[in-house]
C-alpha cells in the first residue's frame, strides 16, 4: 500500500454552494491564521475554541466522511471542578458539522467515568468580516464596525458587520441544548452536571446573513442536502476496475466535483448550477477553470455544462473598462462579491483578465453540444457565441498580425492570463520574464480549436457561409501558426512570441496543450511528443510545467517546474488525438499512481516536479487548493483518452478507440449518457486489442470504432 500524505497544513474542510468553513483538525479556527467560517467571499468567523474549566480538549480522532459534513472526536485533559476531579479521557465530545447555506452544527459530550461530574463547557466565538483577499494575503484591514449582542430568550448570539452599505451579520443560535446556557466575555457557557453513561447535547446553526437578508430556504436542511449529493451521485457515470487506483480516483473525484457545484438562481433546478475552481480560496465563478471542469465531465456529468455556460453566457462582457479588463463580447475570468469588490477596491466584479476563457468557451459550447444534442440551448447561447468570436477578431489580435496577444490595461491587472498566470512562467531561456503582449502559443491553439468546432456547429444550425468562413481561417492559422512558432533547432513549438514577435524556445508543458486542440500538423506533433517524454520533462508521476533544464526550474514552484494534473490531462487527450496511446497511457499511470499517495485518493491543484526513485513520495505544494475543480476532473480526461471516447449525440453516435495498458485490462462504464442514451458500456483486453460491447443499450445508440478526435484537413 503506498504511503499516504496530507496536502498542505492539517485542516478538514467541509462546504456547500458558496459557504464552506475550514478549521484544525480538532474543529478550533484560529484568529491568526487563513481558517474560518466563509460565504460570499467574507470571513463570517475568524476564531472558535472549546474549553472545559478553561482547558483545551484533546482531539481523538476527526474527518469529512462526505464534502458537506465533518465529524470531530474530542476527550477531556485532566480537570479540576468543585465537584472534584475528572480524570482524562473519561469524557469525549462529539462535534458534527453539516454546510448548507448555514452551518448546523450538533455538540455531544458523554460521560464515561463510574461518578457523576459537574463542569463548565465553554464555546468562544469571534468574527473579523474579513475579505477573502486580504486573508489570503494576511494584511486584514477593518474599514466598517462590529457589534455583539446575545439575546438571552432566544439564545442567539449576533455579530454584524456595517461599513456604509456593506452589511454582514453572524447568528450563532442554539437550537436546542440540555442545559442552560450563558453569555459573557466572549464565550457561550453551559453549566453541565452528568451522571455516569448519561449524555449531554446541544443544536445550534451559524447564519451567515449578506445584506440584512436572511436565508430559510431548505439548502440549509440536512436532508436536502443528502438529497442534492444523492442526485449528483446517482446521475454521474459510474466506474467499475480491477485497477484499485484508477476506481478510488474516480469515485473521490465524481464526489469532490459534487461538493464544488454552485448555482446562480434557483438550487432546485440543477442545470443552473456550475463547478467552483477550488476549495477554500477559489471557490466562486471561474471562467476558464469552469469551463474546463466542464469539458472534463463530458463523460460522466456533462449537464453540468448547461449552468457554466448559461452563467458566464450572461456575465459575458458589453462594455469596454479598462480597469476589469473587460471588452465586449469577452469572457469573465474571475467573480467576486465581498467587501474590496463591492467598493471596486479590487477589479473582480467581475474582472475579465483571461485571455483563454472566451475561445474556451467556444469549445465548451461545440462539445456540450456533442454529447447533449441539445439543440434549444446551443440555440440560446447563439449570440453569446457570435460575440465571443467577435472578440477574437477584433479584441484578442492585439495588433491584427492573426495571433492572439494578451496584455493589461487594469493598474491591480495580472501579468500572465492563461492558465500559467502567475508573474514568473512566461519567461525566456534566460530566466528573464517575457513582457506584454504576450502570444502565448496554447491560446493559438484554442482559438483553432475554437473555429474548426463553431463552423460544425454553424454548419449543423444553416449558417453554411460562417462555417466556411470559419475553416478557412482555421486552415490559414494553423500555416501562419507553425511558420511563426515552430523553433527547427528545438525541434519545439515556442512557448510565446515576444512583443518583438521573435519566437521563445522555452521548453515547457504548453506546447501539449497544442495537441489537445489540433492546430500541429502530424509531422510536427510527433516532434512535440517526443521532447515532453524526455527526462527533463516527463517525470513518471506527470509532466512538469517546465524543463529541469531551465536555469529558473524550481520543483516546488508554482508554475516554473511542478506537476498539475490537469495539464497532464490535456496533453494525454493530446497524445490520444495524434494516436500516441503508448504515452497516453504512461500520462494516467502516472497520475494515478501519483493518486495513490494522497488522502482519499484526492488530487492536489498540483504537486512538485520531482521524479519517483522508488523511495520517495510526491511532495505537497505548499497553499495548494484541495479539492480543486480541474484537478479532480483530469481522471475523466484520462479515461477518455485512454478510451477514445468522443460523443455525436446530435447523430445517435458514440465514438470508441480503446487501447487498454496491461495493468487496467478492463473497465465498465455504466449510466453514461450521450444525448437521450443511458448506456451501460464493458471495455476487455482481446487476443490482439481492446473490444468493447454494450451492457445496456435499450435506445439503439450506434457505437462506432473511429480515430480521437480527426484532425481538420
Amino acid at each position: 500500500m503506498p504511503l499516504e500524505i496530507s496536502v498542505g497544513p492539517p485542516i478538514i474542510t467541509i462546504n456547500q454552494g458558496n459557504t464552506f468553513l475550514v478549521s484544525e483538525l480538532n474543529g478550533e479556527i484560529n484568529a491568526d491564521t487563513e481558517l474560518g467560517v466563509y460565504s460570499n467571499d467574507t470571513r463570517f468567523i475568524s476564531h472558535y475554541a472549546l474549553s472545559i474549566n478553561g482547558k483545551k480538549w484533546h482531539r481523538l480522532s476527526s474527518g469529512a466522511p462526505i464534502y458537506y459534513q465533518a465529524l470531530y472526536y474530542l476527550s477531556n485533559p485532566l480537570v479540576d471542578t468543585v465537584a472534584g476531579e475528572i480524570k482524562e479521557g473519561h469524557l469525549v465530545l462529539k462535534i458534527k458539522r453539516e454546510a448548507g447555506t448555514a452551518i448546523n452544527e450538533d455538540l455531544e459530550i458523554c460521560n464515561y467515568s463510574t461518578k457523576p461530574v459537574q463542569f463548565i463547557f465553554e464555546l468562544q466565538l469571534e468574527s473579523d468580516f474579513a475579505d477573502i483577499f486580504e486573508v489570503r494575503s494576511h494584511k486584514v484591514v477593518r474599514r466598517g464596525s462590529i457589534v455583539t449582542a446575545y439575546d438571552a430568550e432566544q439564545r442567539e448570539l449576533s455579530t454584524r458587520y456595517k461599513n456604509k452599505d456593506f452589511d454582514r451579520e453572524m447568528l450563532y443560535r442554539i437550537l436546542d441544548c440540555s442545559s442552560p446556557v450563558q453569555y459573557a466575555n466572549g464565550s457561550l457557557t453551559f453549566e453541565i452536571a452528568l451522571l455516569p453513561q448519561q449524555v449531554w447535547s446541544a443544536a445550534s446553526r451559524m447564519e451567515l446573513i449578506c445584506g440584512g437578508k436572511r436565508r430559510t430556504d431548505a439548502l440549509a436542511d440536512a436532508q436536502t442536502m443528502k438529497q442534492l449529493h444523492k442526485s449528483w451521485d446517482e446521475g454521474a457515470t459510474r466506474l467499475t476496475s480491477v485497477n484499485e487506483d484508477v476506481y478510488r480516483l474516480y469515485n473521490q473525484s465524481i464526489s469532490d466535483l459534487g461538493g464544488l457545484r454552485m448555482f446562480d438562481h434557483d438550487f432546485t433546478d440543477q442545470q443552473s448550477w456550475f463547478p467552483a475552481a477550488g476549495v477554500p480560496w477559489y471557490f466562486s465563478l471561474f471562467g476558464r477553470d469552469s469551463l474546463i471542469i466542464a469539458l472534463q465531465l463530458m463523460m460522466a456529468q456533462p449537464q453540468l455544462a448547461i449552468g457554466t455556460l448559461q452563467t458566464l453566457g450572461e456575465q459575458q462582457a458589453s462594455t469596454d473598462d479598462p480597469y476589469t479588463d473587460a471588452e465586449p463580447g469577452k469572457i469573465l475570468h474571475e467573480l467576486r462579491t465581498g467587501e474590496l469588490a463591492h467598493f471596486k477596491a479590487i477589479p473582480h466584479t467581475p474582472y475579465f483578465g483571461s485571455w483563454d476563457a472566451t475561445p474556451l468557451y467556444l469549445v465548451t459550447l461545440h462539445e456540450s453540444w456533442k454529447w447533449l444534442a441539445d439543440d434549444a440551448f446551443v440555440k440560446k447561447q447563439k449570440d453569446v457565441a457570435l460575440r465571443c468570436l467577435d472578440w477574437i477578431d477584433k479584441y484578442g489580435d492585439i495588433d491584427g498580425d492573426g495571433f492572439q496577444e494578451y496584455r493589461t490595461r487594469s493598474n491591480q491587472g495580472y501579468e500572465n492570463m492563461v492558465w500559467k498566470d502567475s508573474t514568473d512562467c512566461i519567461i525566456y531561456p534566460n530566466g528573464d520574464n517575457v513582457p506584454q503582449p504576450k502570444a502565448v502559443c496554447e491560446l493559438q491553439g484554442y482559438v483553432f480549436d475554437a473555429w474548426v468546432r463553431m463552423a460544425e456547429l454553424f454548419d449543423y444550425l444553416g449558417d453554411t457561409s460562417r462555417s466556411k468562413e470559419l475553416v478557412q481561417k482555421a486552415l490559414a492559422m494553423r500555416e501562419r501558426f507553425e511558420k511563426a512558432f515552430w523553433c527547427p533547432q528545438d525541434k519545439i513549438f515556442a512557448l510565446t512570441l515576444d512583443p518583438d514577435k521573435k519566437a521563445v524556445p522555452t521548453v515547457a508543458s504548453n506546447m501539449g496543450h497544442l495537441l489537445w486542440s489540433g492546430i500541429a500538423t502530424p509531422e510536427k506533433a510527433a516532434m512535440v511528443k517526443n521532447r515532453l517524454m524526455q527526462d527533463d520533462m516527463w517525470t513518471g508521476w506527470g509532466m512538469r510545467t517546465l524543463s529541469s533544464d531551465h536555469i529558473s526550474y524550481n520543483p516546488h514552484s508554482y508554475h516554473a517546474g511542478s506537476i498539475w494534473p490537469h495539464d497532464n490531462g490535456i496533453i494525454a487527450m493530446g497524445f490520444k488525438r495524434y494516436g500516441y496511446d503508448k504515452e497516453c497511457a504512461l500520462i494516467a499511470r502516472g497520475i494515478s499512481e501519483a493518486a495513490s499517495h494522497f488522502q482519499e485518493y484526492r488530487l492536489p491543484e498540483l504537486w512538485a516536479g520531482i521524479a519517483p526513485d522508488g523511495a520517495n513520495f510526491p511532495v505537497q505544494y505548499r497553499g495548494a487548493n484541495i479539492p480543486q475543480g480541474w484537478a479532480a476532473g483530469t481522471v475523466f480526461h484520462l479515461l477518455q483518452s485512454i478510451l477514445g471516447l468522443s460523443a455525436n449525440a446530435p447523430a445517435d453516435e458514440l465514438y470508441v478507440d480503446p487501447v487498454l495498458p496491461y495493468w487496467m485490462p478492463e473497465l465498465v462504464l455504466k449510466g453514461m449518457k450521450v444525448g437521450k442514451h443511458v448506456i451501460d458500456l464493458e471495455f476487455a483486453q482481446g487476443d490482439d486489442e481492446a473490444e468493447w460491447r454494450a451492457l445496456k443499450n435499450e435506445q439503439g445508440l450506434k457505437i462506432i470504432k473511429r480515430p480521437f478526435m480527426p484532425l481538420l484537413g
